[in-house]
Formats: structure tokens, C-alpha cells, sequence
């Protein structure tokens, strides 16, 4: 096969442009009459900005301002030469096109598509020619598009202004309550030309399990004929295993079964290793090479086990018959604009969950199946994968076109992700069954379809069919039955959306959830990343550039009656505190998401009796600066979430839960040992009151209780006092009083911090004379390119803790040892 790339970078002379076709506003008329260069793959808004003919989509608000450019048609067109070899076939392969295109090669329409989520091959064999040719590809206008879509299909219920139910294209592109509305087009994956005669390999799905410590490698091939005159070999090899065999001229599918004896086993981080077995599969006429599909593998066996118990039905992923609790992020795309992410973006962002401990991504149903950077990171690092079927928040119809086009998509991404040895759960949806049940769709929906059809048929059977080796939800929430509510607590998957939306962040612990699929709380970004693109002057929570960076409904209102009485309000006279507006919220987040997942963690039990397998946060990352649930801002700054979020996902950790310590040992080794719980005084010295002994024995994966003796649960002083319980370098605490409340000294009296430059940047040593709260360093303060090692550190007297900070120079000692760059709980609540 021969490969022509049509990419910007491939030859000098494939110069693609770009050019307004449709409606464009007086301002930017220019873009209507002379085209500009464009990068393909590549999209409209990052092409019109890197020419400088707008300003930056996510500064201030120019998200509104570019709003024409979703209600515009464009153009990209590229000329190039071409020329023939041996090969009969020629097809033009999209990779991507984002998304209502018509294809034109050499005046002749060759195709229109209409779904972003699918790949496309058009044979084009008899209009391209030698020499000079010329390619261009129309794309009508997104925002409007979409609504065209919902009048031929119907109205149906959506969570957002624009019915993205409607059409295949990326739903949050159109906007969601964390994501900017820049609904776009472009050809935003590869595009080339492939050359090629008699056979090619259409589809390869190599599928690796594990039989009694032997991997099975079933590779399952399709195949299109150019000419079917003569027999072909197919061959595949594996750990130095060979297997091929003769297949006969015009066999559309066909399968090799491999044996690999003795095989090393794939398995999550925290639970072994992650070997990856280098697969080829090779179509070849005598000594003559036709094709090749080169992959990796991992031998495991993972599934999803709802059996029944007293409480109902669980929710446990086992791999190799191991249950793994669960320590996720949802996941959504990493930036607004889908082609600025390349591998080293990937890799990053995927490093800040396994640095934090996590064990699992969802690829949310609202986003993309994603790159194949995205699972490539996920097996070597041993994440698990829960990919949802690109389904969100509304209703969807189940008639043409619409249906053809989701089966030709769940077929490619299926097909293209079955390899991997990280997808661990493929999923029907988000929300859709949920909404369908109790967020009053019924009396809208007049008989229309709304999805069922996809969820309970369409796509278990393709999954089935493709990809026998995954297991398969219908939805999250689901309950894995039709008669319960597909958000109860006591079966398969829970939302919990209550916290956050209404009710305070302690009603965590009022849930019993069998596996938490979602859940979260808000915070701001860091400092640096807000006033990146806020600049109202004075910075208020409620500033008109400020809401636009807040696309929750009342989302800065629920940030403050969020705080209830668990942190202090900040100042509002003479004009708003928004240094302890921006500290506080953030800590808040921090502190109520923590607080659920030592709640689940403590309801993990052993394998026979455990209520919680796991829990996965909203959200990881954001797509732009913005204030959400994220614990990594769009800038790649770790908020305090992510460093609570470090220490509650560690293999083991100790909780106080009312009058009992619990301790959840999730690692292979018993976890044994003298554990120390202390009652102390919050003051100077934080002498001991009260102190209780206990060896300690948890067995591997199971979680053990200890009772607290009275005279640790029974304080003098609720204000006062507090409990430590520690063994090793494992540390838990319990408070009697909430922060609003307790005496601190300030931090002056608490503690003394110091700031030294190092060869690689700065460290803030912090000793403490007293108790200290959640003590955290924001070095972007000063240079946005700084970044801190650790954060949310509590410390008692005589304790130190050293924050390392790296990536910024010549930054003033003084203020990192002062607040706002160094802050604590002290500093809000002292007197």
C-alpha cells in the first residue's frame, strides 16, 4: 500500500486555505473574499487565530463575540500534485471532519458526512488524476446545522441551549456547564490518499485474554477486495509465536488463534505490572507484502460483577478474577480546540491522575472517543478504562439518519479500542436513562424515540459482537434491571449530584453507594490560570468576565452556600476579600470531596462484604480556564483538590468516621503495626490529652474498624481539641467543632516559615509551634510557571514540612512565605 499525506506538514507545496463561504459579520468581511493559510488536521478558530483575525476565544468575553463563526460555512482547499504507481485503488482517507462536509475532488462531490465520531475512505479512483489536482471541503455551518437536524428530526430533550442531540458531533462543542460554546469545523484528523490492488486489511481486532497462565491472542480480520483472483497469507506474530494461514480469494472476514504459554499478565497500577506484548499481523501474496497492522497487547481478563446481596446489587470491576477498588476521574476533553492536544499533552495530563493515585479515566459520554495517545498512556501506566458511547444529558432520536450513523461509529470505535488492554468498561451512555426517568422527558417526548433502542439493543449487540471480552453497561447511573430506579444507592452505579446542587457536602455520608460513577464539588482555578482571561477590575466572584468563566447555573452562588459553616465568609467591605473569596473556595472543594471519599472508603469492607467499590470524581481536567469541578485547571495547575485527592487515594489510608477509625488497606501486604490516636489541644505545644494504643492488623484489600475509646471521642473543649491518629507515615484527623468555630493561633504564633533557593528553583520549609491547618503554597501567584510538589499539609508542634516549588526563577522569598502565596486555615480563622 501506498500513502500520500495531505497534511500540512508532509510536503512543502499542500498548502491548504481557508475562507468564509456563508454569513460573516461587517467586522470580519475580509474572511468572505481572501482566503488565509490553513493546518490541517487543523480547525476554523485556531487557523483564524493563528493569523491573527480573531483574538483569543477563551480572553474575556470573547466567546461571545465569535459566535458568528459556529453560523458561518467555510472552506478549506488545498492544490496538489500526484502521481499514479502500479496500484488500481485509490481512495481518500478522512480520518476526521468536523463535521457537515461536502467532498469535492476536481469539481466532482465525492461525498458529504455528517458525524465527527467515524472515519471515512472514499474510493476516488477514477477522478484523481495526474499532476494538478485539487481538493475542497465545504462545512456548513455547525451551530445551525444542529438545528436543522432537530426540525427534520424532531424536538427532544436537552441540557443545553443548542440541540447537539441531533447531530455526531462533539456535544460539549456546543457548550456545557464547564465548557465554552465554540462549536467549530475542520478537518481535524489526518486526511491522505491510499494507493493499493488485490486485498487490504480493513479491520484488525487483536483480542487478548487469559486461559489457566496461557494468553489467547484471537486476532479477527476483515478484508476488501480490489480483485479476488488468487488465494492470499495472513500472518501473526506475538512473543515469538508465528501463526498464518492461506486465505481465499474475496473471504470478506477471517481469524487467527495464537497461544502465548506462560504468559506475563496485564494487570491496573497498584496491582502488578503492565506487560505489553508487540503484535503484527501481515497480508502478503507469495514473497510480495500487500498490507500490515502493527499493535500492542495485554493478557487480562477484566469484567463487571453485579451479583446480588442483602443490600441489592454491586458494582465491581475484577481483573484476572481480582476485585479492584476503584480510584477514578471522569474524563473530558483536554482542550476546547481538539487538535492543539498532541502526545506529550496526553501523557501529561494522564500523569497528573496516576500521580495522584488513581487507577481509572471515564471518557465521558459528552466528549470524543479519544486519541489513541490517550489508551496508549492508559496500558502503560495500568489505567483502567470506562469509555461511555457518545451520549450526554438529553434525548436522542432513534431514526434515519441518525441510526445509521451511531452504528457506523460504535462499529469504528470498537473496533479501533479493542486492543487496548486498559478498556475495562464500555458504556452506554451518560444520564440519558436516568433523564428518561426522572427529569420529566415522558410528557415531551410525544412518542418520539429517545435512545432506548442504542442503549438496551444496538450497542450491547455490537459490543458483543466486536469486543466479547468487555463488559457492557447500559448507562451511568444504571441499576442492571428495569424495575429500579437507575440512581439507587443500593445497585450497580450512583450520581450523586444533590451535594453541590442543594445540600451541604456532609450528606456524603448520609449515601451508601454501591459505586460512585460521578460526583463532585466546584472550585476556582489557580490565581494565575483565572486572571489569565478574568480582567475585571476590581476582580469581584460575580464580575461579568467572571461569570463568563463560571458556566454553572448559580454556579459562584452555590461556591458560597457551599462554604455553610465549614469555613469562614470572606470580607466584603470595603470591597470584596478575593484573595480568601479565590483560597477559601478552592479549600472548600478540596475539603468536600475529600470528605465523601473517606465517607465511600470506609464502606469498602472485605471482598464478601464490602458496600463501596469505588468512586470516580468529577472531574480531572478542564478544556479552558474556568471555575469547575476540575482538580487540574486548564493550565495544568494542581488545585488543592488534587492534592486531597492524592492523599485519599493512597493504597492506605486512615479516616476518622464519628467514634470509629477506620483504615482501608488496598494493597497486596497486610498492613500491621502500632497505631498511636491521640487527643490534642489545637494551642501552642498541641500537647496530649488523651491517647489509646492499638496493634494494628488489616489483611491485604479489606478494611479494618477501630472502635475510639471514650476518652478520645470525649473532649474537654469542642473548640479546642482534635484527634490524630497515626501509624508510619500514615496520619488521620477528626475535629469536634467545624473551622468557623475552632481556635487556632494565628499564623505568626503557629509557625515559622522560611524560603531558600535551590539549583532547581526555591523550597519553603514550614515548623510548626502550634496546630496548622491545610497549609498550602500558590508560587503562580508569582510566576505562573511555578509549580509546588505538595499542599493541604496539617502539621502540630515540632512537625516541618519542606515544599519543593521548580519551574520559575527570581521569585521574592519574602511573599512565599506570606499569605496570599502561602495560606492555611489559620490565617482565616485566627483572631
Amino acid at each position: 500500500m501506498r500513502t500520500f499525506s495531505l497534511t500540512t506538514d508532509s510536503v512543502a507545496d499542500r498548502n491548504w486555505t481557508l475562507q468564509a463561504i456563508g454569513p460573516v459579520p461587517q467586522q470580519w468581511s475580509e474572511l468572505a473574499v481572501e482566503p488565509i493559510p490553513a493546518t490541517v488536521p487543523g480547525e476554523v478558530h485556531t487557523d483564524l487565530l493563528a493569523v491573527g483575525r480573531i483574538p483569543d476565544p477563551f480572553d474575556g468575553d470573547n466567546e461571545t463575540l465569535l459566535q458568528w463563526i459556529g453560523r458561518t460555512d467555510w472552506r478549506y482547499r488545498l492544490e496538489f500534485d500526484w502521481e499514479p504507481g502500479t496500484e488500481n485503488r485509490h481512495d481518500l482517507v478522512a480520518e476526521g471532519l468536523d463535521t457537515f462536509a461536502t467532498v469535492t475532488l476536481n469539481g466532482a462531490e465525492i461525498a458529504r458526512t455528517a458525524n465527527q465520531h467515524r472515519s471515512y475512505r472514499f474510493d476516488v479512483s477514477t477522478v484523481l488524476r495526474p499532476g494538478r489536482n485539487e481538493l475542497v471541503i465545504d462545512f456548513a455551518a455547525p451551530a445551525t446545522a444542529a438545528e436543522e437536524a432537530e426540525a427534520a428530526l424532531g424536538a427532544l430533550p436537552v441540557s443545553y441551549s443548542h440541540p447537539y442531540n441531533a447531530v455526531r458531533k462533539m456535544a460539549s462543542s456546543y457548550g456545557w456547564d464547564w465548557g465554552p460554546d465554540l462549536a467549530g469545523a475542520g478537518i481535524w484528523k489526518p486526511i491522505r490518499i491510499e494507493s493499493w490492488q488485490t486485498v487490504r486489511l480493513a479491520s484488525v481486532r487483536p483480542l487478548a485474554s487469559v486461559e489457566a497462565g496461557t494468553g489467547i491472542l484471537q486476532v479477527e480480520v476483515g478484508l476488501e477486495w480490489e480483485s479476488a483472483q488468487a488465494p492470499v497469507t495472513l500472518a501473526t506474530e506475538i512473543a515469538g509465536q508465528l501463526v498464518s494461514a492461506e486465505v481465499s480469494a474475496g473471504t470478506p472476514t477471517t481469524a487467527l488463534r495464537v497461544e502465548v504459554p506462560d504468559v506475563e499478565v496485564w494487570w491496573p497500577r497498584g496491582y502488578g505490572d503492565q506487560p505489553l506484548y508487540p503484535v503484527a499481523v501481515r497480508l502478503s501474496k507469495g514473497e510480495r507484502a500487500i498490507d500490515r497492522f502493527d499493535a500492542r497487547v495485554g493478557f487480562r481478563n477484566i469484567a463487571i460483577s453485579i451479583t446480588p446481596d442483602q443490600r441489592g446489587a454491586g458494582f465491581a470491576i475484577t481483573v484476572n478474577d481480582q476485585p479492584v477498588y476503584v480510584k477514578g476521574y471522569n474524563w473530558i476533553p483536554d482542550d476546547a480546540f481538539l487538535t492543539r492536544l498532541d502526545a506529550d499533552r496526553y501523557r501529561t495530563s494522564i500523569n497528573q491522575a496516576y500521580e495522584s493515585g488513581a487507577n481509572l479515566l471515564r471518557v465521558w459520554g459528552g466528549g470524543i472517543y479519544e486519541s489513541n495517545y490517550f489508551y496508549n498512556v492508559c496500558d502503560e501506566l495500568g489505567i483502567l478504562v470506562w469509555q461511555d458511547f457518545l451520549f450526554a444529558c438529553a434525548a436522542y432520536s432513534e431514526a434515519e439518519p441518525l441510526w445509521s450513523e451511531v452504528e457506523a461509529e460504535a462499529r469504528q470505535a470498537i473496533t479501533r479500542l479493542s486492543a487496548h488492554p486498559s478498556l475495562a468498561v464500555w458504556n452506554g451512555n451518560n444520564e440519558n436513562i436516568w433523564g428518561y426517568i426522572a427529569w420529566g422527558w415522558r410528557p415531551q417526548l410525544h412518542g418520539l424515540t429517545w435512545g432506548n433502542g442504542y442503549y438496551r439493543d444496538l450497542l450491547p449487540k455490537l459490543v458483543t459482537q466486536l469486543d466479547p471480552r468487555t463488559s457492557y453497561s447500559a448507562a451511568s447511573p444504571y441499576s442492571f434491571t428495569d424495575y429500579l430506579h437507575p440512581n439507587d444507592e443500593h445497585n450497580g452505579t450512583m450520581h450523586i449530584w444533590d451535594v453541590w446542587n442543594q445540600v451541604d457536602y456532609t450528606t456524603y455520608a448520609d449515601y451508601q453507594p454501591r459505586f460512585v460513577s460521578e460526583f463532585g464539588f466546584q472550585g476556582p482555578p489557580a490565581w494565575s490560570t483565572l486572571t489569565s482571561v478574568v480582567h475585571d477590575r476590581p476582580l469581584d466572584p460575580f464580575g461579568p468576565q467572571m461569570l463568563v468563566h463560571q458556566k454553572a447555573g448559580d454556579g459562584n452562588l452555590k461556591l458560597e452556600r457551599g462554604l455553610g459553616d465549614h469555613l469562614p465568609h470572606w470580607a466584603t467591605e470595603p470591597q470584596i476579600a478575593i484573595d480568601d473569596w479565590h483560597w477559601l473556595t478552592q479549600l472548600n472543594q478540596a475539603r468536600a470531596v475529600r470528605f465523601g471519599i473517606e465517607h465511600f472508603r470506609s464502606l469498602a469492607g472485605d471482598h464478601e462484604t464490602a458496600i463501596n467499590t469505588g468512586a470516580v470524581v468529577w472531574q480531572l481536567n478542564d478544556n479552558w480556564p474556568v471555575i469547575s469541578w476540575a482538580a487540574v485547571d486548564y493550565a495544568g495547575i494542581r488545585k488543592p483538590l488534587w492534592h486531597a485527592l492524592r492523599a485519599v487515594f493512597a493504597d492506605r489510608l486512615l479516616t476518622v468516621q464519628g467514634p470509629n477509625l477506620i483504615a482501608h488497606n488496598d494493597s497486596d501486604d497486610a498492613w500491621t503495626g502500632q497505631l498511636l490516636i491521640t487527643r490534642r489541644s489545637t494551642g501552642e505545644g498541641t500537647p496530649v490529652l488523651a491517647e489509646q494504643r492499638v496493634s494494628l492488623q488489616v489483611a491485604p484489600r479489606t478494611a479494618g474498624t477501630i472502635a475510639l475509646d471514650a476518652t478520645i471521642t470525649s473532649p474537654d473543649s469542642l473548640d479546642s481539641e482534635f484527634i490524630q491518629a497515626r501509624i508510619d507515615d500514615t496520619v488521620a484527623y477528626g475535629y469536634f467543632a467545624e473551622d468557623t468555630t475552632t481556635v487556632l493561633l494565628a499564623p505568626e504564633k503557629a509557625y515559622q516559615a522560611t524560603a531558600t533557593m535551590t539549583a532547581d528553583g526555591y523550597q519553603v520549609t514550614v515548623t510548626a509551634h502550634a496546630l496548622v491547618k491545610d497549609l498550602a503554597i500558590f508560587p503562580d501567584r508569582l510566576d505562573p510557571a511555578a509549580r509546588v510538589d505538595s499542599g493541604l499539609i496539617t502539621l502540630v508542634a515540632g512537625e516541618s514540612h519542606t515544599f519543593t516549588i521548580t519551574g520559575a526563577e527570581d521569585l521574592d522569598e519574602q511573599q512565599l512565605t506570606t499569605r496570599p502565596v502561602l495560606r492555611s486555615v489559620n490565617d482565616s480563622v485566627a483572631s
